[in-house]
């Protein structure tokens, strides 16, 4: 069985939660909460295997429940959100800075035409998180002064002009990218392409939040658009998100990959063929194999490949899948990938080939 415990400040929404998580037999709902110090409670005398949280909530809020959590009781943590919209979304992903592994839409109400879609969506994302194995999170002072620059491997001289640095990311990925982002140079010479694996709905609210935290402009990619350089450019909501010569980007409702839709494997195909050697793929925390083969075509085809060192990684499942099959030319965490990247800018702004 499968312990949950349900985090949400409105009766309703608790009892709606509670139906859905009735219908499996393979889940349980351990405890309901009001708000976050009601959860930290029930954390410690449940130990359930998983949390759905709510973010606004009286007295203590769903991001200061999820950071102390994680600090005391690591637990998998899934918000539970009732909005889309982009200002509401922007704030959630302020908890999973904290620690929060996925964020996803709560399902409509029943009768809704798309509520078993959506309750199977929230049921399978329960159950696939609550197998991954959390850690212990230090406090952000703890943090800050422990934490040392990695070291920054030697690009090689003889690059070639960096066009595009595609990113691909799954579970774990919007902190990741927020701290790569937010450690870029203004100037950055090449546009960055992000495919990040991510609940419907909830794209332009990310977007908004990495927006925060970079001075890089930030854009959902668009159709036949020409990414600029020093500008970064999201795949949308349920289309694959390719580069064809110009480069120019290409959005296509294709089938899933892995599953997927965007999918990372298609994105890292598309540059591997078009750029070849003028690129950058970098792998980040995820679950699965999504662009694990297309970054080993990447490299062997001379690209610069980076796959995100474990110790960083949230599920080290895709970069390091990466890694066995010696796709990935270095493997940093996301502070060392910005400067390696600001390096490889800062070359190409120079004029070395």
């Amino acid at each position: 069985m499968i312990r949950v415990l349900i985090v949400e400040d409105s009766p309703v929404a608790q009892e709606f939660l509670a139906y859905i998580f009735a219908s499996d037999p393979e889940i349980e709902v351990v405890g309901v909460a009001e708000n976050g110090l009601e959860a930290l409670d029930l954390v410690n005398l449940e130990r359930p295997d998983i949390i759905t949280m709510d973010i606004h909530m009286p007295i203590m809020d769903g991001f200061e429940a999820t950071r102390k959590i994680m600090e005391t009781v690591p637990t998998p943590i899934v918000i539970v959100s009732s909005s889309t919209r982009s200002k509401e979304v922007s704030s959630t992903f302020r908890a999973m800075e904290a620690g929060t592994l996925a964020v996803i839409l709560r399902p409509p109400g029943i009768g809704h035409p798309d509520y078993d879609a959506a309750s199977r969506d929230l049921i399978r994302t329960v159950k696939t998180m609550s197998e991954i194995k959390v850690v212990r999170r230090t406090s952000e002072r703890t943090r800050e002064n422990t934490l040392s620059r990695p070291v920054v491997p030697q690009a090689p001289e003889a690059i070639s002009d960096i066009q595009i640095a595609a990113i691909g990311a799954s579970t774990g990925g919007p902190p990741a990218l927020q701290r790569i982002l937010s450690g870029l140079p203004h100037d950055l010479t090449f546009p960055a392409l992000i495919v990040q694996h991510i609940a419907r709905g909830f794209v332009e609210g990310f977007r908004e939040w990495l927006a925060n935290a970079s001075s890089i402009p930030i854009h959902i990619a668009s159709h036949s658009g020409y990414p600029l350089p020093g500008h970064v450019y999201i795949a949308p909501d349920g289309f694959h998100m390719e580069i064809a010569a110009g480069p120019r980007i290409v959005l296509s409702d294709r089938p899933p990959e892995n599953g997927l839709r965007p999918s990372v494997a298609a994105l890292f195909r598309s540059v591997s063929q078009v750029l070849g050697p003028r690129a950058v793929g970098i792998l980040l925390t995820g679950m699965g194999r999504d662009g694990v083969d297309e970054l080993k075509v990447m490299k062997d085809k001379g690209a610069i490949t980076i796959a995100q060192d474990m110790e960083s990684s949230v599920v080290h499942g895709m970069p390091g899948e990466a890694i066995k099959i010696n796709a990935a030319t270095y493997v940093l965490p996301p502070e060392g990938i910005a400067d390696f990247l600001s390096v490889l800018s800062k070359m190409k702004m120079e004029g070395y080939k």
